[in-house]
């Protein structure tokens, strides 16, 4: 099994749980989840997105250019490398 046939699984504070393929952004991911995230650019200039990662590792596809804290990511421009809890702004 190749490592784009699983899935990882992000569990979203106060939302629940989903499952996002590894060469998926999150923002992609949490709108096939009907999870709704405030966004702009989706290539990590605006920091619309911004969203705190309290447990896992990711990695960018593109540098972000927004100012993020250490523990906050950008769900438009990067991918879970390991199962992920995040909560979202509601």
């Amino acid at each position: 099994m190749s490592n784009n046939d699983k899935t990882l699984r992000i569990d979203v504070v106060d939302v629940g749980c989903i499952s996002s393929p590894p060469d998926t952004t999150l923002l992609t991911a949490l709108e096939a989840a009907n999870i709704n995230i405030h966004y702009h650019c989706r290539e990590g200039f605006c920091g619309a997105c911004r969203t705190k990662l309290i447990e896992g590792e990711v990695e960018y596809t593109t540098d972000p250019l927004a100012f993020i804290d250490d523990d906050e990511i950008l769900p438009c421009c990067c991918v879970a490398l390991c199962p992920l809890k995040i909560k979202v702004p509601l």
